[in-house]
């Protein structure tokens, strides 16, 4: 691969766009072709390893004497599990909607179409699980939580699921999708700051109360266990719209344009 050169020629540390795309490409390539077991277990530990998010934000949240900035500080605890997840290199749905996006964009066919459904369904369910894992965790174990650490999980978690409809809570989701992608697309680029590559894009979810489908699948199980929200309600009134909102901001309009702006320049 030709190395890039700056304005005085000499070499350049910063990946170009078509370099990025095919970095990505090919971790998606190898994640496609993973065993469905190494799929569903790595999806489960992310799924637990995210909900950390919603626990260090409630943990802050509790902690912080109430006052303006409590909120803005307490965002910050969101972006903890991004970093277990992303740094660990489990598999995280929203992650996905770019990274095995970008081979079939490639070569689009219907057995690509098949191994990417397939692995979006895989590690969908998987982080499903572990997110309902970790809610148990927090709610069922008394040592888990203190009441009043549990009870700023579960403040947060109604103030971000309850009273949203179906399609303001998709609206909400496509900004999230879309923050993640941008998420990956930047990592090959980091070159030792990955922790701030993670936290900024998360930390812009969280400060806007966006929806992030694997995020707020906790909140949505905290809710259901402390007998707050029905299944049905969870799932219907956060999971689907949340997951359609994500795939459409991840992939129908971040991978799209990534993919747009290099397409002339690759080789298949």
């Amino acid at each position: 691969m030709p190395q890039n050169t700056g304005p005085d020629d000499t070499p350049s540390t910063r990946l170009s766009a078509r370099q990025v795309y095919q970095s990505i490409r090919h971790d998606g390539e190898e994640e496609m072709a993973r065993p469905l077991g190494s799929l569903w277990w790595s999806g489960i530990a992310a799924g637990i390893a995210i909900a950390s998010s919603v626990v260090a934000k409630g943990l802050l949240h509790a902690e912080l004497p109430d006052s303006p900035w409590r909120t803005v500080l307490a965002d910050f605890g969101y972006c903890a599990g991004f970093v277990l997840v992303v740094l660990g290199r489990m598999q995280l749905f929203t992650e996905n909607t770019i990274s095995v996006v970008l081979p079939l964009m490639a070569r689009t066919s219907w057995h690509a179409l098949f191994c990417t459904l397939r692995l979006w369904g895989v590690v969908f369910v998987a982080n499903m699980v572990g997110t309902f894992v970790a809610a148990a965790f927090v709610v069922l174990v008394g040592e888990a939580a203190t009441p009043g650490h549990l009870e700023a999980m579960r403040s947060i978690a109604e103030h971000a699921i309850l009273g949203r409809d179906f399609l303001s809570m998709l609206l909400l989701a496509v900004p999230a999708g879309f923050f993640v992608a941008a998420l990956v697309w930047m990592l090959p680029n980091a070159r030792g700051f990955e922790i701030w590559v993670i936290v900024l894009p998360t930390y812009l979810i969280a400060l806007g109360g966006f929806a992030h489908v694997v995020v707020g699948s906790m909140e949505v199980w905290l809710l259901v266990l402390t007998n707050q929200l029905s299944v049905i309600d969870g799932l219907w009134g956060f999971v689907v719209p949340a997951l359609i909102g994500n795939i459409l901001g991840g992939t129908v309009l971040f991978s799209l344009l990534a993919y747009g702006q290099v397409r002339l320049e690759i080789d298949d």
